[in-house]
């Protein structure tokens, strides 16, 4: 970051995402040769998977552009979301995004310095967020609280209250971290405009003062910028799930499921649209060998008896793919073992830390054993003859 110019900082920054929200408050900050504080939120639910690479790759490109980066580990949100995390389970499964996450980070090379990690909860129950909560409860409609999270809370025709809290959580915890921007997925854009919206009626916004900041702007109103990240398709096309066990990977899978599970994967000849193979180079294995200083991605062909096909950039592969050049069978095992480097140095940290493993456990522990159920054979009346 020190020999990078603003414009190359801007451009790391920028690389790859759908949309900028109000872009001039980051190129303000470069241009005076600051850094960039900015917040990811991800609810401690579901166990992590190799979807989590996409943001983890933004994170780690705006962490080598000299940004400070926090990540919210929102255990609260996580069970306001219709109870997608037991409560009983949510600090278990808090220390396993950090580990996780933060093995991502360290198996593409990149300084981690100016990352840190916020639990949700260590400051949402504070007497200041709590009244803050209800004022904006009571100046936020039902309908545009739906609204705002249509996209990120579980929708059910008799859903709990807290859906409508949710939103209204993660309007004010860009407030209480005190960041010049938040960063998060193009499904969360009618929160990051609720947010410009809702704001302001409880007083923030007009002053530009933030809770957990030293930020005091007292000339003209604190906005933030919004970084939104493109929705990546899955293995089998649309959005990669963590309860969809076909259209993920695990980071924790051997490399020969993670072979297969790619040999299985939807991959269209001469289609780009909802290709999650192209889609995983583009936003996660390109950016990743890029921080790693040789930004390629190399698909052999010796069965062939040809040259390697060698990619710099994604346009080169979307055009050969589309004219046939690259082709599903070579693609395929190309990405399958790319997808085995990039997990091999998380796995090798995850075997030698028992810290982690029992972590694992702990947070996601396997199903009970159903028991099997002894049959009971109808021996019938005994008696020979039609049944009355």
């Amino acid at each position: 970051m020190a020999n990078m110019e603003a414009s190359e900082r801007l451009a790391l920054i920028s690389e790859n995402l759908a949309e900028v929200l109000n872009p001039e408050i980051i190129e303000k900050i470069l241009k005076e040769g600051g850094h960039p504080k900015i917040y990811w939120g991800t609810a401690t639910t579901g166990r992590p998977h190799c979807g989590y690479f996409v943001p983890a790759m933004k994170i780690a490109q705006l962490l080598a552009a000299g940004c400070e980066m926090t990540i919210l580990l929102a255990d609260i949100h996580g069970f306001l979301d219709n109870l997608k995390a037991p409560i009983e389970l949510v600090q278990y499964r808090v220390e396993y995004y950090r580990l996780t996450i933060t093995g991502i980070l360290k198996a593409v090379g990149v300084p981690i310095e100016k990352l840190k990690f916020v639990l949700g909860s260590s400051y949402q129950k504070s007497p200041e967020y709590v009244m803050d909560l209800y004022k904006m409860a009571s100046l936020v409609s039902e309908h545009d609280a739906k609204k705002a999270g249509a996209e990120v809370v579980k929708q059910t025709d008799n859903a709990p209250l807290s859906g409508l809290l949710y939103p209204i959580l993660q309007v004010l915890d860009e407030q209480y971290l005190g960041v010049d921007a938040q960063f998060g997925g193009i499904d969360q854009r009618k929160l990051f405009a609720a947010a410009k919206e809702w704001l302001p009626r409880v007083g923030y916004a007009q002053v530009g003062t933030c809770i957990l900041s030293s930020y005091v702007n007292t000339l003209t109103p604190f906005q933030r910028a919004h970084l939104l990240n493109p929705m990546v398709p899955g293995l089998q096309g649309g959005k990669m799930s963590a309860s969809d066990q076909d259209s993920k990977i695990d980071l924790l899978d051997a490399p020969e499921v993670v072979t297969k599970k790619i040999r299985k994967a939807l991959c269209v000849p001469k289609e780009i649209e909802e290709n999650g193979m192209l889609a995983f180079v583009e936003f996660v294995l390109l950016p990743a060998s890029g921080l790693r200083g040789n930004r390629e991605f190399i698909v052999t062909r010796e069965r062939d008896g040809l040259e390697p096909l060698v990619y710099s950039n994604i346009q080169q592969m979307h055009d050969d793919y589309k004219n046939d050049v690259l082709t599903p069978q070579l693609l395929k095992p190309a990405v399958a073992q790319a997808i085995n480097s990039l997990l091999a140095p998380i796995q090798e940290a995850y075997q030698a830390s028992p810290e982690w493993q029992e972590i694992a456990l702990k947070a996601y522990p396997p199903p009970p054993k159903e028991e099997k159920k002894k049959k009971v054979k109808d021996r019938g009346s005994r008696y020979p003859g039609p049944s009355k």
